[in-house]
């Protein structure tokens, strides 16, 4: 299962052996260096300075088309996109780590409404990689990690049919069905909603770790149901089975959905158990699958045909499944009505809401289907839901597809056995749909142990599957509700394309000879793959792993880089270019005085004997200021654009000599370290020759820094003027570093309870990260963590009597580097 294939091109990771050597960044290259940092914006608008100059190379037209198309797809414009994009694939066909780009173009055609034509470059890309898979088989096969999960066999299972489940605020609702008194008995079961109001406290019996080992918990017998075996849907007394009244359009109890401990039914919840969901809701029929507004305001919910007490017939006799809407209010669901669409003669069952709210995804064996029962969808228009449309052929077999959900990011979950390559019964899936939410880009197979011989079906989880649940017949054939946790990257493999360029002329080399050298599951192992005609490898790499890269070819220098797919924290393939130099003459650089920047001088010179001004400091780390080796340091002459390097030695010190009249940029980078950018306003002309000092400080990830001025009054979490200014700072280093993640970490003295003094530093932390956000920094590079009295710098701890002062220190705010590059 490739499930990189609906993603998109990450941020280029530059790796160059320049050595000293000056280079001119054309318009073009300027371009490129903003595609590659994700500047969109600034990088189309440079790109199209070179068009309309006629400054764009004929062997970089469709690159240029291509980086346009997809800078455009970035920033919402399709229709542009769209344009480049055939532009592009009018020059000629895509090949090796271009490939993607058809999947990208299929997802602008989907977004214009152009399913035809989409699905088109849908099926290109994929023979693209299945043709690409072989032909890199052993380099794929050799880096390739399984995502692993771990199952946890629920406490609320009981000998009765449990499935379904769905979140409400912080607990689980789901289905349960009432057994008949004795298998000869006519009376059938129901099933209804059931809830949880907390779902941490749900404990598992069994556990099923990823090595496939399994472990008991505490709760070792299965509990005795107050409900029992459920049947089919249509095998009660009222009607006969058809085909539209099945399992697999569900049946159903209910669980208590009040956010007190008593729920609407009167109920008192005990952790961790089942209470029924709401006197107003079950009936004396099927309660199915149900789904919840954003707020908790709006349930829609699967009954059979009946309401205010009467039953609806279909013209062959049968009561069929409807949807039904309630809104909460005075203590329970009420205002119970039909939707709109509903039919007295077909089904519709199983609904999902987007995000938004503004989607309903939902299950119906209405007429002009795709086979059995399809998935469907409608929209909230003018206070009402419109017409539904079916999710198309994309998604839709001959077969049954049911229990859809959506995640919040917007991927479409569902069950089907109708599909080549499953398990065996239902096996669960996930649709990547268009930015409308109404067209399926590509479906995806969850693998196991997801997934089994067993039904596998009814989904809940996040957009990264970090945990959710689901419902499965896996155990002694009965419908339970299991727990997984994802213990491994959600990505099988990281997708790294890598281009090997000239470093002197800037041209792609072929046939350069890439060696790969990892650990692979504790053995060290080797492999090698060479470029191809346009100076690209692609390959797919373990995650969480380290691998080192040595590029030779012929009349160059090897150059020799690391690379690490640990504490990657998104699923974008990466690129990363490697340029080679040509072996240079010693003699010939001796002799070469001509320039004066490549003189070296003594930091000892006088002011007196300085020809020029120069630039000179130390790096050093952040956290303890001690100097840092082997930094690069770059210097980039604003004027012409020339580019000139040092690295430094034990003493992290650097020195350039620099021209009057001109300005410059510093640039600081070390593998591990955040590249940091320092600007030099210029020396005015006529001037005597200065020395400028610009001594730096370099973060690290795991370095942790106290921020100065963060104190808070005992059991308080404000932000004073004092600290608003020292957070000020940060805002302007994580904007600095637009790489950096960063945890906030709040300590308080050991005064007072521990667990209160633990919530005090957690909101304490969560009030700095809102207020760094409102300044300009995204949520999603910053963690807020309270540390409670865990971590006292000094003697003061539970029993010890301290002065104010040493309490003070204490508490106090750290920032913690997570991520930085």
């Amino acid at each position: 299962m490739n499930k990189l294939k609906h993603l998109c091109l990450a941020a280029l990771v530059s790796v160059s052996a320049m050595a000293q050597t000056p280079v001119r960044e054309t318009l073009l290259q300027q371009a490129n260096r903003q595609f590659d940092t994700q500047a969109y914006a600034k990088a189309i608008a440079l790109y199209q300075d070179v068009i309309d100059d006629g400054l764009l190379p004929a062997n970089q037209r469709q690159m240029t088309f291509l980086n346009m198309g997809y800078a455009y797809l970035q920033l919402g414009d399709s229709e542009r996109a769209a344009s480049f994009y055939q532009q592009a694939l009018a020059e000629k066909g895509l090949s090796g780590g271009l490939t993607t780009h058809y999947l990208h173009y299929a997802k602008v055609l989907a977004n214009l409404g152009q399913m035809q034509e989409s699905q088109r470059y849908f099926e290109r890309y994929q023979a693209e990689k299945q043709q690409e898979g072989r032909q890199m088989q052993s380099a794929q096969t050799y880096t390739k990690k399984r995502i692993t999960y771990r199952l946890d066999y629920l406490g609320i299972n009981t000998s009765d049919a449990e499935f379904s489940p769905m979140y409400y605020k912080n607990g689980l609702v789901y289905l349960s069905g009432k057994t008949s008194v004795s298998s000869e008995s006519t009376q059938k079961g129901y099933l209804d909603l059931f809830y949880i109001p907390n779902r941490d406290e749900i404990k598992a019996t069994t556990t099923l770790h990823s090595d496939g080992t399994e472990t008991s918990g505490k709760e070792a017998n299965r509990p005795t149901a107050s409900a029992s075996k459920s049947s089919r849907l249509g095998s009660d007394a009222y009607t006969r089975p058809t085909s539209n009244d099945s399992r697999t359009l569900g049946s159903y109890n209910s669980y208590g959905l009040n956010s007190e401990a008593a729920t609407s039914t009167g109920e008192v919840a005990k952790p961790g158990k089942p209470v029924s969901f709401s006197k107003e809701l079950n009936t004396r029929f099927h309660e199915g699958p149900a789904t919840f507004s954003a707020d908790g305001s709006r349930i829609i919910f699967t009954r059979n045909n009946f309401n205010e007490g009467q039953k609806g017939m279909s013209e062959d006799n049968n009561i069929k499944l409807k949807l039904y809407t309630a809104q909460w209010g005075n203590g329970d669901w009420t205002n119970v009505q039909e939707l709109g669409f509903n039919s007295d003669e077909y089904s519709t069952a199983h609904p999902a809401l987007s995000k938004d709210g503004n989607l309903l995804y939902f299950v119906s064996d209405m007429p002009k289907g795709m086979g059995g029962k399809d998935i469907y969808v409608s929209r909230w228009e003018n206070e009402q839901w419109s017409k539904p449309i079916n999710m198309g052929k994309e998604l839709n077999t001959r077969q049954d597809e049911v229990f859809p959900f959506v995640d919040e990011v917007g991927n479409l979950y569902f069950s089907t056995s109708g599909r080549k390559g499953g398990l065996g019964g239902l096996d669960l899936y996930y649709a990547v749909l268009s930015k409308d939410g109404t067209k399926v880009i590509e479906v995806i197979h969850l693998d196991a142990p997801i997934n089994s011989k067993a039904d596998d079906f009814g989904i809940v989880t996040d957009g990264a599957r970090t945990t959710g649940y689901f419902s499965s017949n896996r155990r002694e054939g009965d419908d339970d509700i299991y727990r997984f946790t994802r213990e491994s990257s959600l990505y099988e493999c990281r997708e790294l394309l890598l281009r090997v360029f000239d470093a002197e002329t800037m041209q792609r080399l072929d046939s350069a000879t890439i060696a790969i050298r990892s650990k692979i599951g504790g053995e060290s192992t080797e492999k090698t793959l060479q470029t191809d005609a346009d100076g690209w490898a692609h390959l797919c790499l373990a995650s969480d792993n380290d691998f080192i890269f040595t590029v030779s070819k012929e009349g160059f220098v090897d150059n020799t880089v690391g690379f690490s797919t640990h504490h990657l924290t998104d699923d974008k393939p990466t690129r990363l270019e490697l340029s080679l130099a040509h072996p240079v003459v010693l003699q010939t650089m001796v002799s070469q005085n001509e320039n004066p920047q490549k003189k070296k001088t003594s930091l000892t010179d006088s002011l007196q004997n300085l020809k020029h001004s120069r630039v000179r400091g130390i790096v050093r780390t952040e956290t303890d200021r001690q100097p840092i080796e082997g930094v690069l340091v770059r210097l980039r002459n604003e004027c012409d654009k020339k580019i000139y390097e040092t690295i430094t030695g034990p003493d992290g010190k650097y020195d350039f000599e620099i021209l009057e009249g001109c300005d410059y940029t510093l640039i600081y980078s070390k593998d591990t370290y955040g590249t940091n950018t320092l600007k030099i306003a210029r020396v005015p002309k006529k001037t005597a020759p200065k020395v400028l000092s610009n001594d730096v400080g370099l973060l690290k990830k795991g370095d942790i820094v106290q921020l100065d001025n963060i104190y808070h009054d005992q059991g308080k979490r404000t932000i004073s003027p004092d600290a608003a200014r020292e957070l000020d700072k940060l805002v302007a280093t994580m904007k600095r570093y637009p790489s950096l993640q960063a945890e906030i970490l709040s300590h308080t003295d050991s005064r007072g309870e521990a667990n209160r003094n633990k919530t005090v530093s957690q909101n304490r932390a969560q009030e700095i990260v809102n207020y760094m956000v409102a300044k300009g920094v995204a949520r999603k590079r910053l963690k807020a963590t309270g540390m409670g009295e865990s971590m006292p710098v000094n003697g003061c701890v539970d029993g010890v009597i301290c002065t104010e002062a040493e309490y003070r220190r204490n508490r106090r705010t750290e920032f913690k580097v997570v991520e930085i590059r």
